[in-house]
């Protein structure tokens, strides 16, 4: 790598404080919802970071439109810009999403969620982690690139997709179904979209995800004449206690994940009778399951049912398993992988941190690139306050991270 190059760009990367926070006044101020939140989508935004592409040097910007009847203009546009680099591969790309979620109540807000408030370090509005200042930031490094002359060793690509929010199916699930060939299984794949306040982990696989819905159906009854009805709210706690055996019957362990294990916790629980003194004939509760990668879910799913009917027999009830979420884990990223190890390379080289290659839970846009066949890794400095009221981001983080991306587009090797 080009000391002098790198120099000079995250140099020019420490001047944008102020660029920072006029980007992000922008982007809040366009709430680009989905028509699931009552939104017209994402192409205002579009829009404007499509004019904000070509100010920063990027010749090469397309457009790929996804049919959305349900928004006004009809679709929902997805950009691929890339920035040529000294060779022709592998391309650096950094995929963030346009869309952002509703603000939710307004009263446990401090200020208006579309209007950036900056308070030192900090940029609170809708928007501004999630994924704003990862979107930020790589516009930053592209914006330096221009600014300096330095031209980047390898391509740099940027993906600003729709609809992460609520599926993909019209932004990467687009993307990769219908223009695959924009990518190369060769390519670096980053998405700033889930990270920790150092910076420090990079998220390389994901566990599969299984929620399940239990009705439990009983007689009601008398709470003085239990005999007289089936109690389905006891059927269901003998249920969620019995199905504390799936700890043990899928007790693999993977140190890749935090905890490395799978989890299966019963979480949220309906409403059944109104008074104390009716036993219930009705029972709804739901669990929430994180396996690893090494289960098939349907086999979890097959050991949950045999003990939904041992609870039948047992209680005289019938319990019905519904499933809202299925989505098994993809082929994880290995933590060797040269996306992985060019993220490294430059948190080491700009921060003196070690980051290290981990697997998490939670379920991210890097499952359609993996599913495809292709390497990416999920990282960002961030503090993790998606979705939350004051949702917020660093200027400082996202400055930094517009340097880890400049570093990883001039790497040689």
């Amino acid at each position: 790598m080009d000391k002098t190059s790198l120099k000079k760009v995250t140099k020019a990367i420490d001047g944008y404080k102020k660029e920072v926070i006029r980007l992000q006044t922008e982007l809040c101020k366009i709430p680009a919802l989905g028509p699931e939140n009552d939104g017209e989508g994402e192409v205002k935004k579009a829009a404007y970071l499509t004019s904000y592409l070509k100010s920063v040097g990027f010749k090469n910007v397309k457009q790929y439109n996804a049919p959305d009847k349900r928004v006004p203009c009809g679709y929902r546009p997805n950009i691929v810009a890339l920035f040529p680099g000294e060779v022709t591969s592998p391309r650096v790309w950094i995929m963030t999403h346009m869309d952002v979620v509703p603000p939710g109540d307004l009263s446990m807000w401090t200020g208006d969620p579309w209007k950036v408030r900056v308070k030192g370090d900090k940029l609170y509005g809708r928007g501004c982690e999630d994924n704003q200042q990862g979107m930020v930031s790589s516009l930053l490094a592209a914006k330096a690139f221009k600014d300096t002359g330095v031209k980047p060793h390898l391509p740099y690509g940027l993906i600003l997709c729709a609809d992460e929010e609520t599926g993909n199916q019209h932004g990467v699930g687009y993307l990769l179904k219908h223009h695959k060939s924009l990518f190369k299984k060769s390519d670096l794949i980053i998405i700033p979209d889930a990270g920790d306040p150092k910076g420090t982990m990079i998220e390389v696989a994901e566990k599969s995800i299984l929620w399940f819905k239990v009705n439990t159906k009983g007689k009601q009854t008398h709470g003085s004449t239990p005999e007289k009805g089936a109690n389905a709210h006891k059927a269901a706690c003998y249920f969620a206690t019995r199905l504390e055996t799936l700890y043990k019957k899928f007790r693999k362990r993977d140190k890749l994940f935090d905890p490395p294990i799978s989890t299966f916790e019963p979480t949220k629980k309906e409403a059944n009778v109104p008074n104390v003194n009716t036993i219930p004939g009705d029972d709804v509760m739901f669990f929430d399951c994180r396996v690893l990668p090494q289960y098939k879910l349907a086999d979890v799913i097959k050991y949950v049912t045999q003990v939904a009917r041992e609870t039948e027999r047992r209680y005289k009830v019938k319990i019905g398993l519904e499933i809202p979420q299925k989505e098994s884990a993809a082929p994880p990223t290995p933590p060797n992988a040269p996306v992985a190890k060019a993220i490294a390379k430059a948190v080491k080289d700009l921060r003196k941190r070690s980051p290290k290659a981990m697997g998490i839970g939670g379920g991210t846009v890097g499952k359609y690139f993996r599913d495809k066949g292709f390497y990416c890794a999920v990282w960002g400095t961030m503090d993790e306050v998606a979705h939350t009221p004051d949702e917020y981001s660093r200027i400082s983080a996202t400055l930094a991270d517009a340097k880890i991306f400049a570093h990883i587009a001039l790497q040689e090797s």
